[in-house]
């Protein structure tokens, strides 16, 4: 399979082959592989009628991409995307994007509580994963599903970074109201759905 097959329909993979080409002239490196994308497809698709999703760490919307993608012809459902980086966030708008979804630039701490409650949010940045977990957490709806990406170890990471994955792992796996397993596959993922 391809870098942009996102369990999509072909009327979506131009927007995923954008999102890649503006990762790679930003040089941005930290794109959602192929397989997370397909994860987040198959996720999206079971999002309740009128539900809400949200992404931490849009990047240049190759995520994003794979979301919406999941939702295929439904406009009943909202993604809203938040990140932290002006210029990359302005890259991802620069796509072909139906009208329910949303941008956000700025720090997913301080935007998480401003949202509302979300059916399903997918963490692959510092902020509301590192910092501001318990603000991810309190956005997740009851019977909500939650993708933390990246949570394997690598040998490449600091000390620092190795701190926060526990830290993070840690809360996640203990947290009485999740449901949660881990997957050990492309980068270690932890998936969990709220019980109440």
């Amino acid at each position: 399979m391809d870098d942009t097959s996102t369990n999509s329909r072909p009327e979506d993979r131009p927007r995923a082959e954008r999102a890649l080409a503006h990762a790679e002239a930003l040089g941005f490196t930290m794109s959602s592989n192929p397989e997370v994308g397909r994860l987040l497809a198959v996720l999206a698709a079971a999002v309740p009628h009128g539900g809400r999703i949200l992404e931490i760490g849009t990047g240049t919307g190759v995520g994003t991409a794979s979301l919406v993608s999941g939702l295929g012809s439904r406009t009943d459902a909202t993604v809203d995307t938040i990140e932290l980086d002006a210029d990359t966030g302005e890259r991802a708008r620069d796509n072909d994007w139906p009208d329910h979804v949303r941008f956000h630039v700025g720090d997913a701490v301080e935007l998480l509580p401003t949202l509302g409650a979300f059916d399903l949010i997918y963490a692959d940045a510092p902020g509301g994963k590192w910092h501001g977990l318990d603000r991810t957490l309190a956005a997740l709806a009851p019977r909500g599903v939650l993708l933390v990406d990246d949570m394997a170890p690598q040998d490449w990471w600091s000390a620092e970074h190795r701190e926060h994955q526990a830290r993070v792992r840690e809360q996640l796996v203990s947290a009485p109201f999740l449901a949660v397993c881990e997957l050990d596959a492309v980068g270690g993922l932890i998936l969990g759905t709220r019980r109440d």
